[in-house]
């Protein structure tokens, strides 16, 4: 036995280095690949514990939150937000809560929420515009139930290019902020119930320094188009930061059907009255689906 590891030794050594990779020799083994930061066991980076919460977090970019770096001073207050949707609500999809914000003089936020009925795959859209003329534009999507959190979150936070707050600016100033928070189709002095079952509900609030609004509409082509310019602006600006969240949308936010029925439906003397109270629940507080039976 010993004589015949001499001589696979002695082989090793006298042959070509084709060979000597083959028996292992002459080869430096690589050192294995570092093992990533996330995955690496603690202590890291620092191995006391207490660093974790004393150790100062980046701020969050500006696009993040707009409004971030005001206080409120002695003698001042947040503007009472009627929407319905609780801060922890848009805690869960990474927002900054509307209670929270901030604003002067004529800045002002407008908030979109899309919400199928027949699915939970809801998207939101906030434009921030500031009194320093910036424009920034917030995306989220992602599925609202029936989960501690949201599935599959999505989102994003950009600054829009200059002058762009020219193009909300009138929106904010628009007579349909004024108008009931949930309406009723009355044609020929016949009130139309819309029940929706398969259409998609939007939510949209317009936040400013003096107070803020909150509507409903779903469903109905009328009750939508109503709302229509607001939508297909605040939706449209949203459009080409993710490829995720415009495939929600087909790439294609026109609302010039239901901008046309409202306006026929104007013409022809019908009116948009109040709604009974509570018909719909603001988002975050859908009920759950039932289970399916046994």
């Amino acid at each position: 036995m010993r004589s015949v590891l001499l001589a696979l030794a002695a082989l090793a050594v006298l042959a070509p280095p084709a060979q000597a990779q083959l028996f292992g020799l002459g080869r430096k083994r690589p050192a294995p690949p570092p093992t990533p930061p996330s995955e690496q066991i603690w202590p890291y980076p620092n191995p006391d514990p207490q660093s974790w919460w004393d150790e100062k977090r980046p701020d969050p970019p500006e696009a993040a939150d707009p409004l971030g770096d005001r206080r409120v001073s002695r003698g001042q207050r947040l503007t009472p937000i009627d929407n319905g949707i609780d801060p922890s609500t848009y805690r869960l999809w990474g927002l900054t809560p509307l209670q929270w914000q901030l604003l002067r003089g004529g800045e002002f936020i407008i908030e979109v929420w899309v919400r199928p009925a027949r699915n939970v795959r809801q998207s939101i859209v906030r434009v921030t515009v500031r009194e320093d003329g910036k424009t920034f534009v917030q995306g989220r999507a992602g599925l609202a139930c029936c989960d501690a959190g949201i599935g599959r979150r999505i989102g994003f936070d950009v600054e829009m290019p200059e002058g762009s707050a020219q193009t909300f600016l009138p929106l904010r100033d628009l007579p349909i902020w004024q108008t009931p928070r949930e309406v009723q189709v009355v044609r020929n002095a016949q009130t139309t119930d819309v029940v929706c079952v398969s259409g998609v509900g939007y939510d949209l609030t317009l936040l400013t320094a003096r107070g803020a609004r909150n509507l409903h509409r779903d469903c109905d082509d009328v009750s939508i188009g109503q709302t229509a310019d607001v939508l297909e602006t605040v939706l449209k600006a949203a459009m080409g930061h993710d490829p995720r969240f415009d495939v929600l949308f087909r790439n294609n936010i026109d609302f010039s059907q239901e901008r046309q029925a409202y306006q026929e439906f104007a013409a022809g003397g019908g009116v948009l009255k109040a709604a009974p109270r509570n018909r719909t629940a603001p988002p975050g507080q859908e009920t759950a689906p039932e289970p399916p039976p046994p």
